[in-house]
């Protein structure tokens, strides 16, 4: 049975293997690749994650429910005009990327559905669904536009928040203080009424 408690060694190989799959993906690295980043022996890496899929599983969920902190602060206050609350929210996912970056390419620039266990698969829930029923709210109140699913807006938020960093990740473009929030108050305009 794998040890969970928490440790120097687990934590060295949550480290290091946060390095390298966003580095260079989930299905691109082996388990002895981690052990060495991590300065461990491979089977030390099963001392405390049953297989490779249980340590993706663990990543993505400290990372997901990191994410959903910061999300969650965001919205702690619904009484906030809906732009306020659109502007907080896009400033905590800018705050991930810029204090976290290898998480956020970890979380967000890989497919993940291949391998998420049924825990994980419940946390990206948690985390999607109060957002959803957030923008359905704006929507009931006359504040975001309701010719769209709740989903497919936040699906274009996303795709363009996403694609911004990316293009700046492969040196298309810097992203300076005033680009980051032009490009909110974009998308704010494509969502609002």
């Amino acid at each position: 049975m794998p040890d969970r408690a928490p440790s120097p060694k687990r934590d060295a190989i949550l480290a290091a293997a946060l390095e390298v799959f966003a580095e260079r993906g989930v299905r691109g690295v082996a388990v002895p690749e981690i052990a060495a980043r991590a300065s461990v022996g491979t089977g030390t890496i099963y001392r405390y994650f049953a297989s490779k899929d249980v340590l993706v599983n663990e990543l993505f969920r400290e990372h997901k429910r990191a994410l959903g902190a910061r999300l969650d602060a965001a919205f702690r206050r619904p009484s906030d005009p809906p732009q306020q609350q659109f502007a907080q929210f896009w400033a905590a996912l800018v705050a991930f990327v810029r204090e976290d970056p290898a998480a956020y390419r970890f979380l967000e620039l890989q497919d993940h559905l291949s391998y998420l266990d049924d825990e994980s698969r419940r946390v990206e829930r948690e985390l999607l669904e109060p957002m959803g029923a957030g923008v359905s709210r704006l929507q009931r109140s006359g504040s975001l536009r309701d010719d769209l699913r709740h989903e497919v807006v936040m699906a274009m938020i996303w795709g363009a928040f996403v694609n911004l960093f990316k293009a700046e990740r492969q040196g298309y473009l810097v992203l300076t203080d005033d680009d980051l929030a032009a490009a909110r108050d974009g998308c704010w305009r494509m969502i609002a009424l």
